[in-house]
């Protein structure tokens, strides 16, 4: 299964092809700006039984009329087979595009990302004919973003750094820089900032930062109208009614088993714990409530 991490790892490409540029920069290839960008079908298969297709592909264009097909791989761990697959799909764009491929791999984890920097030469050793050389972008080289400036500088590249650096002790201190600044941007871009807030939900995954980052959002869910602000304001909802029923059932006496107290503290289907509420107003007994309700 794809994770989270591994879409937003790519689509951030796809939200700013220019991030692609202004990161290989950072870790010192000198890319110039795109002045224009186009998306390319991902599927590379052709007329045989095995699928290839490539994460993220993007024909960029640049001021010097420039132009490369930029292939987005995300990369999660180790994968030797993954060599083959990046090897076919730079010499097939190259075939069917007739413009210089760029590989870059996308990868959250430090060890993963050495791995994936390794140049492989294709060929027997008296005379490879190829080179695979990915460029590799990952927490060892892609910078840790803390400054309000930084953040208001380049936001895309404030969302790669937190889904880089999720482990890192400088999370904290990522989140705590973007999430004010999507703030303001959305009440300019709506759309946009909804976009960079589900990204970075996406990019954190389940790592313990992914926690942090839905306590921010959830500061001030008035200026956050995303899904994951709909879904934090839907747990609050059912968190209130949740302890109306108990307070309900409380107030009147009616005994609770710690069985039916855990199952309704746990539930999160409003239709369910609004049932549960106009039961527990004439209950009097837990079975009432919670009898024949699934």
């Amino acid at each position: 299964m794809v994770s989270a991490t591994h879409e937003a790892l790519h689509r951030i490409f796809q939200q700013d092809p220019g991030l692609f540029a202004r990161a290989a920069r950072a870790i010192g290839a000198p890319f110039a700006d795109p002045v224009a960008s186009a998306p390319l079908p991902t599927d590379l298969t052709e007329n045989h039984p095995v699928e290839r297709r490539v994460d993220t592909l993007l024909k960029i264009e640049t001021a010097d009329s420039g132009e490369y097909i930029l292939a987005v791989e995300a990369q999660g761990k180790k994968d030797p087979a993954k060599r083959a697959s990046w090897s076919y799909y730079l010499a097939h764009l190259y075939a069917k595009y007739k413009i210089p491929p760029v590989l870059v791999v996308v990868c959250p984890d430090r060890s993963t990302a050495r791995w994936a920097a390794q140049h492989v030469e294709i060929g027997p050793p008296e005379w490879p004919c190829l080179t695979l050389r990915p460029l590799v972008l990952g927490p060892n080289n892609i910078p840790v973003v803390t400054t309000p400036e930084e953040v208001a500088h380049d936001l895309p590249m404030t969302v790669l750094s937190a889904a880089l650096h999720r482990q890192d002790p400088e999370i904290k201190a990522i989140l705590e820089a973007l999430a004010p600044a999507l703030r303001e941007l959305q009440g300019r871009d709506k759309d946009t900032a909804e976009i960079f807030i589900e990204l970075t939900q996406q990019g954190l995954d389940r790592s313990p930062a992914a926690d942090l980052w839905r306590s921010l959002v959830a500061v001030d869910l008035s200026f956050f109208t995303s899904s994951l602000a709909e879904g934090l304001r839907d747990e609050g909802r059912a968190r209130a009614k949740a302890e109306d029923v108990l307070r309900l059932l409380d107030r009147r006496g009616v005994e609770i088993p710690d069985e039916a107290r855990e199952r309704v503290t746990s539930c999160d289907d409003l239709d369910l714990l609004n049932a549960w509420f106009d039961r527990a107003i004439t209950a009097t007994s837990a079975s009432e409530v919670f009898t024949e309700t699934e």
